[in-house]
């Protein structure tokens, strides 16, 4: 489990390998990962945007910007926080995703929630100790 907070916003990930939805063979593996982001803090907030950054095991970045998360902009009173499923797929056994939200407060000011940077491992990854 990874955990991140910023300005009273609480993010954790947990990531898993999902072998019904990978073909090693073929170079694909999927991920999944869940996140429960919680509103510590005072004033309500309301997600806007995401910002991903996906590394695969060869280094390369792949950035992704959207509206919202799963479709949706949630609302976050002090003290509640949403949860929800996605997944990413590599075509490498292994890598690492970190982000941010943009999070806005009812005044109106917007700031970046952090996503803590997560791995996304394999039982296919091949490691070596030198």
């Amino acid at each position: 489990m990874y955990k991140a907070e910023t300005r009273g916003i609480s993010v954790t990930v947990q990531s898993r390998f999902v072998e019904e939805e990978s073909s090693p063979n073929e170079s694909r593996y999927f991920f999944a990962y869940t996140v429960e982001i919680v509103n510590n803090g005072s004033e309500q907030v309301q997600l806007r945007a995401r910002h991903w950054r996906i590394i695969d095991g060869y280094g390369s970045c792949q950035e992704v910007r959207g509206t919202g998360v799963v479709g949706k902009q949630p609302v976050l009173e002090p003290g509640e926080s949403f949860c929800y499923t996605s997944g990413c797929p590599l075509n490498t056994p292994d890598g690492l995703m970190a982000g941010s939200y943009t999070m806005a407060t009812v005044a109106g000011e917007s700031f970046e929630a952090e996503i803590p940077a997560f791995s996304l491992d394999s039982p296919h990854v091949r490691r070596s100790l030198h």
